[in-house]
């Protein structure tokens, strides 16, 4: 075999195996049906490269192949359509006896969303995930681009890193500073005051022994008066026990005493309301001695005054 023919088989190989590895290993993938799609994301793409895995649930179903820039003059505001190609094979409705694979713009009804995730925190590339999230709304760029659209949505890491991107940083540091501008002064007060304090806290603190010490000498000194009045105290008590045993019959036969005298004041209450009733026989017997009474007084002193003026009635009395 001649030189020439064996470069021209090296050359055949090399190719062969180019062409290979291009389809074994790249996203050429000519006998494997597949759709085109783009996501259009409104914030930073950091980290997606063209290349890039597109992940279902941690299971690759196509790659990024191309990214561009689409800016809108009449908002002013920059978008980034990311298209991918995805395995068409790959996705089956459940239940169909042929495998019947859904649509895009089906599977985008459903509720298929894409998000960018951080493929590697040590390289720091991203990849496309896609997953199902019914009833969250469908944002769409008709205007933009005619390729079948997936909606967007925000990750939890792009999330984040937003909630921190607009942070006022800048006001959190001056009022760090301030706070320790404030400690810093109060420390240095502190550090004035402290020893007066001490000082203060010291004196207050034997004051307080003293004081302790003249209750804890008062109350030792006080101890035998207080007991020997406890003493007194219970012998009295036992006195007036004593006491009250011995004149609780007399006084049981007082009250009983007491008892019948309040009846029979009662009784003759009761009597002299019966006789001075008004429809009392001896009411009435009282009137009329009263009235006999008053009548007699009333001729006595009609004779009193006859007598007054003529005192020799007392002698030859009244003549008829």
């Amino acid at each position: 075999m001649n030189r020439s023919a064996l470069v021209g088989a090296f050359v055949l190989g090399g190719m062969a195996l180019m062409v290979a590895a291009f389809v074994f290993f790249g996203n050429f993938h000519p006998f494997t049906h597949t759709d085109r799609a783009v996501l259009i994301f409104r914030g930073s793409t950091n980290g997606l490269s063209v290349g890039a895995p597109v992940n279902f649930r941690g299971v690759q179903v196509g790659a990024v192949d191309r990214i561009a820039i689409a800016y809108e003059p009449k908002t002013r505001e920059a978008f980034i359509p990311v298209y991918v190609t995805l395995k068409k094979n790959g996705i089956m409705i459940a239940g169909e006896k042929h495998g019947h694979m859904p649509g895009l713009t089906e599977m985008v009804a459903h509720g298929l969303r894409g998000e960018i995730n951080l493929k590697s925190f040590v390289t720091g590339t991203s990849q496309i995930d896609l997953d199902i999230f019914p009833g969250t709304p469908a944002i769409l760029h008709p205007e933009l681009t005619d390729e079948t659209e997936i909606p967007t949505q925000k990750s939890s890491i792009q999330a984040i890193t937003d909630t921190f991107t607009h942070m006022p940083l800048r006001q959190i540091g001056d009022d760090a500073a301030a706070t320790l501008a404030l400690v810093h002064h109060l420390a240095e007060t502190l550090d004035q005051r402290l020893p007066a304090l001490a000082e203060s806290l010291q004196e207050t603190s034997d004051h307080s022994r003293a004081t302790v010490d003249a209750a804890h000498d008062m109350i030792a000194t006080l101890q035998p008066q207080l007991l020997t009045t406890l003493r007194s105290v219970d012998r009295l008590v036992a006195a007036g026990t004593e006491q009250l045993s011995s004149r609780g019959q007399e006084l049981h036969s007082l009250l009983l005493t007491s008892r019948e005298t309040m009846s029979n004041a009662n009784k003759t209450m009761i009597d002299l309301q019966s006789i001075t009733s008004r429809r009392s026989i001896d009411r009435a017997n009282l009137d009329a001695s009263l009235r006999d009474i008053a009548a007699a007084a009333a001729a006595l002193r009609g004779f009193a005054n006859d007598v007054e003026r003529n005192p020799q009635l007392l002698l030859t009395g009244r003549r008829q």
